[in-house]
C-alpha cells in the first residue's frame, strides 16, 4: 500500500478539501485500494516528509526548501488550474 500525505498550513480546511478530492480521483482511476491517503499540518510532518515516509507528499502551502523537491503543489486541487499536471506527477511518484 503506497502512502500519500496531504497537507496544509493547520492541517484542517484546505487540506480537507484537497483529501477529498484526490480521493475522488483515485476511485475514479480504480487505484483508491492502493493508497492510504493521511492528512496533517506540514509543520508537524517536516521531519516525517524528510525521512521520506511517504510515497508522496501534497502540500497546499508553502514548504520550506529543503524539501521542496519532495511535495508536489496541490494549489491546483483548489483553484483548477494545472490540476491534470499535478495528478500526472501524484501517478507518477506512486508509481501506479
Amino acid at each position: 500500500m503506497k502512502k500519500l500525505l496531504i497537507v496544509c498550513g493547520a492541517g484542517h480546511a484546505t487540506s480537507t478539501v484537497a483529501r477529498m478530492k484526490v480521493q475522488e480521483w483515485l476511485k475514479n482511476e480504480n487505484i483508491a485500494d492502493k493508497v492510504q491517503v493521511y492528512q496533517s499540518a506540514v509543520g508537524d510532518e517536516i521531519k516525517n516528509i524528510s525521512e521520506d515516509k511517504y510515497d508522496a507528499v501534497i502540500s497546499t502551502t508553502i514548504v520550506p526548501d529543503y524539501i521542496k523537491e519532495k511535495v508536489i503543489n496541490g494549489v491546483p486541487l483548489m483553484t483548477g488550474m494545472g490540476i491534470q499536471n499535478m495528478y500526472g506527477e501524484l501517478k507518477k511518484r506512486l508509481n501506479l
